[in-house]
């Protein structure tokens, strides 16, 4: 198989975000068109995991200990829940017909100490998707970038700095995505994309929520939008050191956890349920709105389960109101996959012979290609490197969708 202009790689793109809700999983063809990649959508479905794996991969989430009897059945358990739904990605999404998975896998620890991160890991054998599908797969998609000295995240800002390079002639555009760890990339005009963790998304609500009504997140954010925020709380909350950080940097659940919860309240008068997730939920808002501010965004395109969330969006709206808030619908790439999308293109640049992190955005020492590559039923036949800069990503009238 050979890429070059007009030649279409069939990908299937697989990722679990860190709510560990379930399994995204997107398929696209994509085909380079000089200093373009056109990525023409196929369609988008979520696999939710077994709750009693779900359970599973909590409980083994910092600052709970995780022995290597617990990290070996977790990365098979999760590899083969990978491996099917990489099958129903090729079936109903792909007509039967692929070429190649990428899978980004289920990050379950990502290891920073003093601002620069030191190992990241992400369970989900890419053996178990190769075997059951019979395709070959490109996973472990972060380590290459840490070893360069990045954070090997956010890897969010190699899409975005591709897709809205020429939508930031018009003014600086920020991309966001909202999951359990909230990210933003930053497009300027001209001069250095920046992408990086702003703080907590979802992690520290649906925690809250949790412990409130036994439910995996605040539904449509009812609780917070019965609350009322705790201005005490509140600045508890933003004393931490990493909203002070400069970028890059990355965080992740082994930060904002239950006992970082807990901690916080520790002192203070009792805070209800609904006053805990509205102030919750201002937290996450006012922290991404600092970053905004601090880059003059003008145009913020927002992705991820928090996108769906109407009182975090109202607390955005009301802490930005000079920045146009839109999805990323609004430009093509549906909201709850862009990110198995993302998935889609990193594996399309390693396939493809292209580096795929963003040195300015992850503060790699320099452009790497990234990953692993496990072959599939057959012998593994990588096609003709893609010669020219990529530097700009188009998306294509969607095909078909799910």
């Amino acid at each position: 198989m050979t890429v070059h202009s007009g030649t279409g790689v069939r990908v299937i793109g697989l990722i679990s975000g860190t709510s560990i809700d379930g399994i995204d999983v997107a398929a696209a063809e994509l085909r380079a068109d000089g200093d373009t990649v056109v990525l023409s959508p196929l369609g988008q479905l979520e696999v939710p995991y077994p709750e009693t794996l779900r359970d599973a991969l909590l409980a083994a989430l910092p600052p709970n200990s995780c022995d290597a009897e617990q990290l070996t059945k977790l990365d098979t358990l999760v590899g083969q829940a990978f491996a099917e739904a990489a099958a129903r990605g090729v079936e109903e999404l792909a007509g039967g017909e692929a070429d190649v998975v990428a899978s980004l896998g289920q990050t379950v620890f990502h290891w920073v100490e003093d601002g620069t991160a030191r190992g990241t890991l992400q369970l989900g054998n890419p053996a178990w998707i190769a075997e059951r599908t019979g395709l070959p797969v490109v996973a472990d998609l972060r380590v290459r970038d840490v070893a360069a000295g990045g954070h090997g995240a956010p890897l969010a800002g190699t899409m975005d700095a591709l897709w809205l390079r020429e939508m930031a002639a018009l003014g600086p555009v920020a991309a966001l995505n909202i999951g359990g760890i909230a990210n933003i990339t930053v497009v300027p005009a001209d001069g250095a994309v920046l992408a990086y963790d702003t703080g907590p998304g979802n992690a520290l609500m649906d925690i809250a929520a949790h412990r409130a009504t036994g439910r995996r997140a605040d539904i449509d954010g009812a609780l917070a939008l019965r609350g009322t925020v705790r201005p005490d709380l509140l600045a508890k909350l933003l004393l931490d050191p990493y909203y002070a950080a400069a970028p890059p940097k990355s965080t992740g659940k082994e930060l904002f956890h239950g006992a970082y919860l807990d901690a916080a309240l520790d002192g203070l008068p009792p805070v209800g349920a609904e006053d805990l997730l509205a102030t919750l939920t201002e937290l996450t808002a006012v922290t991404i709105a600092a970053e905004c501010r601090r880059h003059d965004i003008a145009t913020l395109i927002v992705s991820g389960g928090g996108a769906d969330n109407p009182a975090l969006m109202a607390a955005l709206t009301r802490n930005l109101p000079g920045t146009a808030l839109k999805t990323s619908d609004d430009h093509g790439l549906p909201r709850a996959g862009k990110e198995a999308y993302l998935t889609i293109l990193l594996g399309w640049l390693t396939w493809s012979g292209v580096p795929g992190n963003l040195p300015s955005a992850t503060g790699a020492r320099g452009h790497r290609l990234l990953g692993s590559i496990t072959p599939g039923a057959g012998p593994l036949r990588l096609p003709a490197p893609h010669t020219s800069t990529v530097t700009r990503l188009r998306v294509a009238a969607k095909t078909g969708e799910r």
